[in-house]
């Protein structure tokens, strides 16, 4: 019994050191969703150019999930562990640019809805206002993906066969986008219908939002100081509190309390 009990607890150990931090994990899971997404859309759509463009979204997202394999498996506590017992082959194999293992995302999911459950709704949140800035920017990375995946494939699907387009293939589609969210606007791909330089409107406007917004949060890291979470702190954001922090912690606390000894000797003297 004792053996198990220890057993269960190496392995609640071993889950909250595979939380990455609950934004971070959230992220990965809309990501997820969208690459199971995009499945769909290849078998449903008929047009090639459209394909197209959703081909070019599902290598940017095996890019990511490939990062986030080699995230976890370096970060793991247990490297074995996590790439036997918790599904990390699965996560390796649905990084790979082939189509018939992106099911294997779905295991992102089961881990991180068992994860968030065992988290529990109100401790998501509070980890969430608490990571304020990582969860913007996460947020806004995510809204910037599907800009510019749904931007790029209604942009085509509008502009393709307009009279006097030049928004003709995915590669187009994708450069109008990439250069209208970031705010640099060549010119030299431009809607001509109605309905184009309205999605237009609605992507300038949501690239100024994000690039300022990001830029106020690099911004804040760059000039705010360093500020030590508190346990409790580490612990609502789903995380493992860091050594050195708690080091520093406990020396201030050490040279506080000489600080108050010395201080009251300091007044005992004085009273003889």
């Amino acid at each position: 019994m004792a053996s198990d009990d220890v057993e269960l607890d190496i392995d609640e150990q071993i889950d909250t050191g595979e939380l990455k931090g609950t934004a971070y994990e959230l992220f990965i899971a809309a990501l997820s969703i969208l690459s199971i997404v995009n499945i769909v859309l290849i078998f449903v759509m008929t047009d090639a150019a459209l394909d197209t463009v959703v081909m070019a979204m599902n290598a940017l997202l095996s890019a990511i999930f490939m990062f986030d394999f080699c995230y976890r498996l370096f970060t793991a506590a247990s490297k074995r562990t996590y790439f036997f017992r918790r599904a990390g082959w699965a996560d390796l194999l649905a990084s790979l640019p082939l189509p018939h293992l992106k099911v294997l995302r779905l295991f992102r999911l089961v881990r991180v809805k068992r994860l968030m459950d065992r988290e529990g709704g109100a401790r998501v949140l509070r980890s969430l206002i608490t990571d304020r800035a990582e969860s913007a920017l996460l947020t806004l990375l995510l809204l910037g993906i599907l800009v510019l995946e749904f931007g790029s494939l209604s942009m085509l699907h509008i502009e393709e066969k307009a009279a006097s387009s030049n928004i003709h293939t995915a590669s187009d589609a994708i450069w109008y986008v990439i250069v209208t969210i970031s705010t640099v606007g060549y010119g030299d791909r431009f809607p001509v219908t109605n309905g184009g330089r309205m999605l237009g409107t609605l992507i300038i406007v949501i690239g100024v939002g994000i690039f300022g917004t990001f830029t106020g949060f690099l911004a804040n890291v760059f000039l705010t100081p360093r500020k030590r979470r508190t346990p409790e702190e580490v612990e609502d954001a789903g995380g493992v509190a860091d050594p050195r922090d708690q080091l520093a912690q406990l020396r201030d606390l050490l040279v506080q309390q000489q600080a108050t000894i010395n201080e009251l000797e300091r007044i005992l003297d004085a009273q003889n």
